[in-house]
């Protein structure tokens, strides 16, 4: 998917009008209103029903000459006075500055499920627009082995697989392109070796990030989504490999946490069939509840938020069971998932097999199987933290990463 960039122009608000030029006098700025001084006022030939000062049918002050077309004449306040007095008022409107070329960035996303590279178009001070989008489901998460490192033949379908996004940003004329990889590569035994290799034949370094940061760049960037007049915010975001909450007024949360929690890692260690079976759903339901509750008492210290806020997949999907609008309609429509349809709608998911749960709106075939897993995190998260609905934020971890980036970056 490409989308056309198209820039608005701005205003040359910075540039400064009525400063004297090399001969002392006043000089005018286009496009700028020249404030009046005490002691004088510059009057440029403006196009306006009254003719222009100095020229035929228009009073020069006398022992003055006449001025020329687009000259500047500085008048003393009398003068000003006499010669204003009658005249239609101009206003000069500011003109806009060329716009600033955008740069093209990209990202690559090393999920527990899924490999990401979103490209977006990003000007200083602007919202990055995106421009592409692919999508690979690794699902490293299950190429894991039982000693929890990550096989040959898993290795191997993600050097293939960065190889391609590299490939497909530089067709895209990517400026500055960054690489992270999350839950599955950062707990994997042999990440170190696999990313040493996986730079060597690719070209692509990739940052493996801590948890806490991971919580700390999806807060990021559901505060600019939502900006400063959301108040204190609960973020909450339900991975592959792992739960990320986050908490508070600034940019920077208060209140950071991630936890082992990923739908997928869930699926695969507790839910050995499918549909599960109450007894596998209990156990699973226990654990959630062990693994937040320290997290409470945390967060009950930092203030109740204002806004509770979920990201990823998993809440969308669950979202859209509810009744949220599709995701076609755009990602300014608000969407909102509440407790209660929740709840209503995390008993409809886990009665079903997999095979049955992609005919429900909003949930595909590669997320089906750990739906149930995540619905199970969706629950408890927001009975433990006393959240009755959470709006559904279209930006998360990729945004915030971009977001950081952009900071970093000199757009000259």
């Amino acid at each position: 998917m490409r989308l056309r960039f198209s820039p608005s122009a701005k205003p040359a608000d910075k540039e400064r009008a009525g400063v004297d030029g090399p001969d002392g006098q006043p000089r005018v700025v286009p496009g700028v209103v020249v404030p009046p001084r005490a002691e004088a006022v510059a009057v440029a030939a403006l196009a306006t029903s009254a003719p222009p000062l100095g020229s035929s049918g228009a009073m020069a002050p006398a022992g003055r000459p006449a001025a020329g077309k687009g000259s500047v004449v500085a008048l003393s306040t009398q003068e000003r006075s006499a010669i204003l007095s009658g005249q239609e008022r101009v206003t000069a409107v500011a003109l806009p500055a060329p716009p600033a070329q955008p740069r093209r960035l990209g990202v690559i996303d090393i999920g527990s499920n899924t490999v990401h590279l979103l490209v977006v178009d990003a000007h200083h001070g602007a919202a990055p627009r995106p421009a592409a989008s692919a999508r690979v489901p690794l699902r490293l998460v299950e190429l894991l082995d039982d000693a929890g490192a990550l096989s040959a033949a898993g290795e191997h379908a993600l050097i293939d697989c960065i190889l391609d996004l590299r490939r497909q940003a530089e067709e895209l004329a990517v400026y500055d392109l960054v690489a992270f990889a999350t839950s599955a590569l950062r707990d994997a035994t042999n990440s170190d070796e696999v990313l040493a290799r996986l730079r060597t034949v690719t070209g692509v370094a990739v940052e493996v990030l801590p948890g806490e940061d991971e919580a700390r760049l999806t807060f990021l960037a559901v505060r600019r989504w939502f900006g400063w007049s959301a108040g204190r915010l609960l973020a909450m975001d339900i991975g592959g490999g792992s739960l990320e909450i986050g908490a508070g007024m600034d940019e920077e949360p208060d209140v950071v946490a991630s936890l082992p929690l990923g739908a997928s890692r869930l699926t695969r260690d507790w839910l050995s069939t499918d549909p599960p079976s109450q007894r596998q759903l209990t156990a699973l339901r226990r654990y959630v509840r062990a693994q937040i509750a320290p997290v409470v008492g945390r967060l009950y210290h930092v203030g109740e938020p204002t806004r509770a806020v979920a990201t990823s997949k998993t809440f969308r999907s669950l979202a859209r069971i509810a009744g949220a609008e599709p995701y076609s309609r755009g990602p300014y429509v608000r969407r909102v998932l509440r407790r209660s349809d929740l709840e209503s709608a995390a008993k409809l998911v886990c009665r079903m097999p997999s095979s049955g749960r992609v005919s429900l709106p909003g949930v595909s075939a590669s997320r089906a199987a750990q739906l149930a897993a995540g619905a199970v995190v969706a629950v408890e998260t927001l009975d433990l933290l006393s959240v009755e609905e959470v709006e559904i934020c279209p930006w998360a971890l990729r945004e915030g990463i971009i977001l950081r980036r952009l900071d970093t970056l000199n757009f000259g």
